[in-house]
């Protein structure tokens, strides 16, 4: 690993880390494209299985209380699908072209801000939630077997219940951890997985591990409706990023 490798490492988790540590996802989100840009996208997501793995179970532990909370009852459907989809989508990774899918993505999830927009109080009830927690886990564990990237159709399903920071923090990493640990063997099976990659995850523990505190020390400044407001506009950014395909 020659510096230039570890330098981009470090700068594109770094910046990942900072959003993983604010608002409980954005790690995959920031650091995929900007790794896949200089070693392509299986390189990308092998080197992030690490830190995503770690980070979010370093997440799940801080906000373990939030698990009690009735409302996460579609939780369990939902992680079930997302396992069922991220190995059928890591299927496609070495086959199908990602521009079509993201850019399809990108329009729904501008959609759904046009809708949080135009209707402020729109929320997905606990009902709702669970009638659609599987079609959302399966699409969130489609893309994210395709891309490393799940957060369009995962933490849009999740940002729409309005739940409190420590539950949103507490389903969007369960969703994470549990889309990385079935990753792990699927990119074994298809010869996708290089020890050397691998090898490169480990050393992005050490950005992953400097930068999160330092959100998480931003997001304790922000309010709740500060908080729900910096989602929607990561959430814009990542919808205007897949339609223009940067």
């Amino acid at each position: 690993m020659d510096i230039a490798t570890l330098t981009v490492i470090f700068l594109a988790v770094g910046a990942g880390a900072i959003a993983k540590g604010a608002t409980g996802m954005g790690m995959p989100l920031i650091a995929i494209p900007f790794l896949a840009a200089w070693f392509g996208l299986q390189h990308a997501i092998v080197v992030m299985l690490v830190p995503v793995l770690v980070s979010n179970i370093w997440q799940i532990w801080r906000f373990r209380h939030a698990r009690h909370d009735d409302r996460l009852g579609f939780l369990k459907p939902m992680l079930i699908a997302c396992a069922l989809g991220v190995v059928v989508g890591t299927g496609f990774l070495a086959v199908v072209p990602a521009r079509g899918l993201a850019l399809t993505l990108g329009v729904l999830l501008l959609g759904y801000l046009a809708l949080r927009l135009s209707r402020p109080h729109f929320v997905v009830g606990p009902l709702a939630a669970k009638r659609w927690a599987l079609p959302a886990g399966l699409g969130s564990g489609l893309l994210h077997g395709a891309t490393g990237i799940s957060a369009p159709v995962g933490v849009t399903f999740i940002h729409a219940m309005r739940f409190e920071r420590d539950q949103h923090v507490y389903a969007v990493s369960a969703m994470f951890l549990v889309l990385a640990v079935v990753q792990a063997p699927s990119l074994w099976v298809t010869g996708i997985l290089r020890p050397e990659w691998l090898l490169q995850g480990a050393f992005a523990l050490i950005p992953t591990f400097i930068f999160m505190p330092v959100g998480q020390w931003l997001a304790g400044k922000l309010s709740r409706a500060a908080f729900d407001n910096m989602i929607l506009v990561f959430l814009g950014v990542i919808g205007v990023k897949m339609v223009l395909g940067i």
